[in-house]
Formats: C-alpha cells, structure tokens, sequence
C-alpha cells in the first residue's frame, strides 16, 4: 500500500464534487493486483487507519482523477494546425495523406509512442482512439500502451468507398481483420477494442451491415465513429442513405447504436436524435476544439439536458488543436455560452467547473460504461491520477490563491490552465502492488 497526502478532488453521486484541502489517498493491490483506491477522505479523519503506510506529501498540490478522453486520433498528431476551409478539404488535404504513412509499422509505432507521452504529460488517463485502416497501426498503439499500462479503447478505421488509394479498404478483408484484433487485443490488460466506421459516408451497405453484424457478436467490445458534425457531410449522408431517418438514424439502421457506443461530435441533431441517443444508451463525444477550428458548430448543451443523454468531453485531435482537457474544458464553456449551432439557434448555458470536470473525469468514465473503474477516486476504481499544481504559471498562482470557493478554483484552471498545470500523471499498474509514476 502507499498513501498520498495533498489537497483531493473526487466526485460522489449524481456528479457532485468533493474536495478535501487537506485529503489522504490511499492505494494498493486489488484482486488482479492492479492499483486501485482503497480510501480516500480527509487525512485527519484517515490517517489513524493508515499509519503504518509509507505517505508522500504533496503541500500545495490537488490529487484529481486522471482525465479520459472519448474521441481522439493518434495518427492525426502530425495534422494539427493544418489550415483547410472545413472538414471535407481538411480529410482530403492533410489527413488521408498521413494517414497513408500508417501502413508502415515502424512510423506507426514513433508516433504511437509519441501520442501515448503527449497522452501522459497532459494528465490523459484513458483514451478512446481512432487509428487508421491499416491493422498494422493498431498493433503499434496498443504494443505501446500495453507497455505502459495505459487503459486505452482504439479500433481499426473501417472506410471501403470514397476514400483515396492508401487510406481505403476491402470490404470482406476489413471486416476479417477487425475481427481479428478483437480476439488479439480487446481486454489484454486494460485495452479494449472498438469497432470503428469512419463515418457513414466512407463505408458502403456491406461494410456497415458487417461493422454491426461484429457488434452484436461481441457485446462488451466498444463502437466509434462521427456523426452531424458538418453541414455538407451531413447532405453527403442524407443522398447516399435516403431511407434512413436522419444520419444518426444510419447507424441505428446498421446495429451500431448500443451501450458502449460513441459518436463524436452530434451537434446538427434534432429533439428525435436526442431521444433516438438515450433509448440506445449511446453517448456524444462533445469535440469544441475541433468544432471551433473546422467551423462546424456548437454542441448543443442545453438540448442535452432537455433531451438528455450520456455526453462527454474529448479532445479531436488533431481536428483539435490540443491534448489538453484544460484547453478542452475551457472551449466547452465557451461552446456552451454560445447561441448558435450554425443551422439555428440555441439557447446559451454557462457550465458549472465542476460539471466542465465531471465531464472529463467521471462522467466520460459513465459514458465509456467505466463508472466505477476509472475517472474517479473513489474506494475501488483504477488508481489512475494526477498531480496538479495550481501555482504553475504566476497568473494562475495569483487568481488561485484568491479563490473563495472550489468552483473559483476550478474555473481559474480551467481558464488559465495547460499542460504546465500537471506535474505528474500516476498510473494504476501492478508492480509490487503500487502504481507506477511517470512523470509528466
């Protein structure tokens, strides 16, 4: 066992925030003898029970859950910031070209590499990730994380139609190779495998039938893919599907749509997407780094709450210009505020740091169907952390020390926070029952 002593943020029932200025986490070995939290509370109240434990102590430090990200592309780190008009030209310019470079196992694995550091010194403790449509990228990311004992979700591209030579598929071959790596990788260790549409437009009939025929032979296995993110892919959708009810509505009609299943973006939907997302307990991964750099529009927050459904945050990169779920949570509140969708209106709401937070944490863990396993600190859940320093730059040292409250606190990461924030990421792996530091 081993034991931390510093201020301790976690989350309780209904997404409620608890902090701890003087708190205590202690961790140690679970049944797998992976790290999990075995208490955490107010060192006061704790430490009598644990005495005997060897303790660090982190004076002026916040103890927080590891961030989950639910929608990221690794082989896309080499395209962030490439300028493009919107998202069509942006895939055909920039991203299907490197993507191609992924055939190539040796390049796959320098940036799987490169992806799983940034992932870490950014406090990013699970991940659910795109690859590209070789399998060869995928064996190269999870090598890597598995390596590291990085809890991390990623699939195969699938893209037989529309797409260029490099980066296309064969329909049959594709459906045989997922398969395959689902019986390779999904649940080794902390990896999970999700069997990924690129998006509805780039797969044909078949592959989709077959994507969703491999769905429901494997239930606990994850899906992604994108969804009403643009206003000319959704068109693009609506022609080549014209008997579905809405582009949503295409993967429902496919047996893509369940538990475990996430769709980045959502922010064209109706109030019967909305219903259509809760009834098949599929969640959103809110992308507003992206979407601000694309131009695609808003997230709709208030209609999520109307219509509800399981949504969370994600970083898109690189669509998204950042690793960071600071950076993440910050353009949240900023889509949140907004009052256009870029097809209507909508009605601007001003996101709670603690919910900005939860949404990051815990509720991507909920989400991701990973309540009580990751995302939190609380007693039984994957001792997966980081260590925050809320005086890394002077400005952020100066707001924070004239907080009155914990959503004062919060809010002044979340606005003026990066990744300088994080002094350590702590993963939950099992070496002599304690977990593994790696510094950030």
């Amino acid at each position: 066992m081993k034991s931390w002593r510093a201020s301790l943020l976690r989350f309780g029932e209904h997404g409620h925030a608890v902090f701890e200025r003087d708190g205590l986490l202690v961790t140690g070995p679970g049944a797998d003898g992976r790290a999990v939290v075995l208490a955490a509370g107010d060192h006061a109240a704790l430490s009598p029970r644990y005495a005997d434990v060897p303790c660090t102590h982190l004076p002026g430090r916040i103890i927080a859950p590891g961030f989950v990200d639910t929608h990221i592309h690794y082989p896309q780190l080499d395209v962030i910031g490439s300028p493009a008009e919107g998202l069509l030209p942006w895939l055909e310019h920039y991203t299907f070209p490197h993507e191609a470079q992924f055939a190539d196992r040796a390049h796959a694995t320098e940036v799987a590499t490169f992806f799983c550091d940034e992932l870490m010194r950014h406090g990013v403790t699970t991940a659910l990730t795109f690859c590209t449509s070789h399998p060869a990228s995928v064996d190269a990311l999870f090598s890597e994380a598995q390596r590291r004992d990085l809890r991390l979700i990623a699939g195969k591209v699938l893209q037989d139609r529309h797409s260029p030579d490099g980066v296309r598929d064969e329909t049959e071959q594709s459906l045989i190779d997922t398969e395959a790596l689902i019986k390779k990788w999904h649940g080794a260790d902390r990896l999970g495998y999700a069997i990924t549409p690129r998006f509805a437009p780039s797969c044909t009939e078949q592959q989709l039938r077959g994507a969703g025929e491999l769905a429901a032979r494997y239930p606990d296995v994850w899906i992604q893919s994108h969804v009403a993110e643009n206003v000319h892919e959704i068109e693009w959708a609506r022609a080549l599907f014209p008997d579905s009810r809405s582009y949503l509505a295409i993967y429902a009609d496919h047996g893509l749509m369940r538990r475990r299943a996430m769709y980045a973006h959502c922010i064209h939907f109706d109030d019967d997407d909305r219903a259509l997302m809760r009834e098949t307990q599929t969640a959103a991964a809110v992308c507003p780094t992206s979407n601000l750099f694309l131009g695609s529009g808003f997230f709709d927050f208030a209609g999520a709450e109307r219509v509800p459904f399981l949504h969370a945050l994600a970083s898109d990169v690189g669509g998204g210009a950042s690793f960071s779920p600071f950076i993440t949570m910050r353009a949240a509140y900023f889509a949140a505020r907004a009052t256009s969708t870029g097809l209507q209106p909508k009605p601007g709401v001003s996101l709670s740091p603690e919910h900005l937070w939860w949404l990051h944490t815990a509720g991507a863990a909920r989400a991701l169907d990973l309540e009580g396993v990751i995302g939190n600190l609380q007693p039984g859940c994957e001792a997966d952390f980081v260590v925050l320093n809320p005086e890394a730059t002077p400005l952020l040292a100066r707001r924070t020390r004239a907080a009155g409250s914990l959503a004062e606190l919060l809010f002044a990461l979340i606005v003026l926070g990066d990744d300088r924030v994080v002094e350590r990421t702590v993963i939950a792996a099992p070496q002599q029952g304690a977990p593994s530091l790696r510094p950030a």
